[in-house]
This record gives C-alpha cells, structure tokens and sequence, in this order.
C-alpha cells in the first residue's frame, strides 16, 4: 500500500466515523428531546400522571384549563366549577399507554398539511395541550394536529362519508418540531371547550308529593297535590267546571326526575339580564319531607336559565307503628335510622347545586311549564233541550211571498 492509498483510507475512516459520531448525537438529541420510535409510548415509559395538577388545552383563542384545587379538579373558565373528573382521569390514563404507529419526518413548510403549525396559523394550527404539575412546570407538552382517516371498505357506507372515520392522530411533542408522530386514537375529548368538561351530575326530584307552578301572570298558576304515592293527583282550589285531564297531569307529575345541565353561567349573572327577576316558579314537595324550588328565567334558544334551592325538614324521631311488638322495634328503629342518613346525603348532594345559575335544555323545563287550563278536560257542549230547540213544525206557517211587476215582495195577501 502507497503513501496515497493509506491517505486516502485514512480520510475516509475519519469520514465515516465523523458521520456516525453526528447520526449518535441526532438520535441522543431526539432522545433527548421526548421523540420515541414507533411501538414506544408517546409520553416516555415513565409518566408521572399521578403528578399532573393541572391540564392547559388552548386551540386559537379557544381555551380551556382544567385544575386542581383542594383534591377537586375545576373549570376555570367556568368560575372554578367542578371538573368531571371521570374523564379527566380516563384521558390522562389514556395519555399514560399511546404508542406511536408511526413517525413521519418532516420539515417546517410541511406542518400545516399535518395541521401542526404553530398557535396563530388559523386553522392549520393544532390544538396545544400542556400538563402541568403543582409547581406549575411543565411535565409535558405536545401539539394534537391532523387526524388519521381510515377509508371504508368498498360497498359498506360509513356514517363519516367517504373520507371515512377517524382512527388516530398525528402529534407534535415539544421540542421535537421534526417527527410527527401517529398515534392510533383520534383524542376527540382534548378540546379547549369548557362546558364540555364540567361535572354534569345533578340533583334529582324523587317521590313528589305536591308540584306547584307559580307563572309571572297568576291566572296560568296551578297546584297538584295527592295523599298518597298511589293516590290520584287532585286540583288546589279547583272551581266547580274544572276538571283534570289525567292524561296531561300526567306530563307534569314527574318534574325533574331527570334533569341535566348544558353550561353554567357567571357567578355575577344579574338576574334581570336572563329573566330571573321575574321568574316562573316550580315548587316541588316530597313524600321524602323535601322542597326543591326551582327559579325558571326567560328561554334563550334552546336553553333555559335556571337556579335551585333545597330545604329539609326532616322528622327527628321515628313514630312507633300501632301494637308495635318489642321485637320489632329494634328492626323497624334500624331501618328508620339508615333511610334518615340516605335522606341527608341526598338532601346535602342536592344543596350543593345552589348559588349558580344554570343553562338547562328545554326538554328538561317545557313538560312542566304549563298553563292552568292545559291540564284541564275540554269541556263538552251540553245537548239541547226541547225548550230552547226551534220546533218547526209547531211554528206557525211563512205567509207566502210573490212578486210584483217591480220585482218586489209583496204578501200574497196584499192587493
């Protein structure tokens, strides 16, 4: 070997292990910066989810901050309502186990096409999402973009089109602005819509007793009151003509069996700017010795507004059932004390319903608005009676009519 081949080797060797050295760096800065391959997780394979306190999703001007506070998790945007904390847990869960399907390389002109470019873009923008700890740090931050469409199959329509539906998603991870990352779930729940992620539990009207609608206009108000769980429902103060049609009493005896809730208001929501100065009001008495009161503002849209208050009055002792055998007190005392807790803790799950003012749907609040004379039988027309019927053929007979050359009446008795 010359001088000039052993050069020439000599470079080359320096070449190479000039170009490994700088593919080890690539993959240790990729590493480094949170990048996994495909089949890895997404998150790295130690998450800490049980440290995030707090979760930013922020989409344009859109946003939505999910936070705890006193082990509650709440909605910011929503006056620091309770946070449903089901699916706050499933997401993150769910966060903790992605992996990759497959990693794209690409360059910065090519993020819009994968709806990853940076917050500003319009709508080629992504939806950030940070998860924060206590501290306020971030524990991780990634970019949602595009989601990954599986065609259908030939002959069999899908209800999404012919795009067909979706199955994953590409994301960005901070820090790492070269590989977009596909991962096989679409996360439709990671949306910077507040209303989306409150708490929707809410109170629940059992056993009524009585129902009473108070209308701004008193001629419209009624009462319905019965004895008994089984008892026909009866009109308060029903005048002699009134009558209750039993199939409308039917559509208002179960008021709020079953509400739900589409947003909240402001906690400084002035009662006149939704109708609540001047409320329609639903009264609800229970065999259970509750009262719910329920505020019902003027309807927006497909809304109403709505507040509630509770009241409780409970009975302090059990009253002994007549001849009760000793025996059977102990059972029937028992039995009285742990009805009376289940009371309370439905009596105090329903007051913590009080002081916000909601958007109810109409479904929810229309049953129940109606008006006095729509629960009442329509009233049959009484048949005639002889004296007031036109009997004609004891009426005495038309005198009979002709006409003269002018084409005028004139009584055929008449010259």
């Amino acid at each position: 070997m010359n001088r000039k081949q052993f050069a020439f080797l000599f470079v080359l060797l320096i070449v190479l292990g000039g170009a490994g050295w700088y593919v080890q760096q690539s993959r240790n800065r990729t590493a480094n910066s949170g990048d996994a391959g495909t089949g890895q997780k997404l998150l790295g394979d130690v998450f800490p989810v049980n440290d995030v306190a707090r979760i930013s999703i922020k989409e344009g001007t859109n946003e939505a901050n999910l936070a705890k506070q006193d082990d509650i998790w709440r909605v910011r945007e929503r006056y620091n309502y309770p946070a449903n904390f089901s699916t706050i847990s499933e997401t993150l869960l769910k966060l903790q186990d992605l992996k990759i399907v497959q990693t794209e390389q690409v360059g910065a002109s090519q993020l819009p096409r994968l709806q990853l470019a940076p917050a500003g873009q319009g709508t080629n923008s992504g939806v950030l999402v940070d998860l924060l700890g206590k501290d306020g740090k971030s524990i991780k931050t990634f970019t949602l973009g595009k989601k990954h469409l599986r065609k259908p199959s030939a002959g069999q329509p899908s209800p999404f089109g012919d795009e067909g539906f979706p199955d994953g998603r590409y994301v960005l991870l901070a820090g790492n602005s070269q590989n977009a990352l596909l991962i096989a779930d679409p996360l439709a729940s990671l949306e910077p819509k507040p209303e989306q992620w409150l708490n929707k539990e809410f109170f629940k009207v059992e056993r009524p007793k009585a129902i009473a609608v108070t209308f701004p206009a008193a001629t419209n108000s009624w009462k319905l009151q019965r004895d008994s769980e089984t008892g026909d429902w009866k009109l308060a103060g029903a005048k002699a003509d009134e009558k209750l049609d039993d199939a409308r009493v039917s559509g208002v005896s179960s008021p709020f069996a079953s509400p739900s809730f589409n947003d909240v208001l402001a906690t400084n929501t002035k009662p006149a700017d939704v109708g609540l100065d001047s409320p329609t009001v639903v009264t609800v008495d229970t065999f259970d010795d509750l009262t719910y009161t329920v505020k019902v503002g003027a309807k927006s849209g497909n809304d109403y507004p709505l507040t509630l208050t509770v009241t409780a009055n409970f009975p302090k002792e059990r009253i002994p059932a007549k001849d009760e055998k000793p025996e059977d007190k102990v059972k029937a005392d028992k039995a009285w004390a742990d009805r009376q807790k289940q009371l309370d803790e439905t009596f105090k799950r329903a007051k913590q319903f009080e002081g916000w003012t909601y958007l109810v749907p109409a479904w929810t609040v229309d049953p129940i608005l109606k008006d006095r004379k729509d629960l009442l039988a329509e009233k049959k027309e009484e048949p005639k009676t002889a004296e007031n019927s036109s009997d004609k053929t004891n009426a005495a007979p038309d005198k009979p009519v002709i006409f003269d050359d002018q084409q005028k009446p004139v009584p055929k008795d008449q010259p």
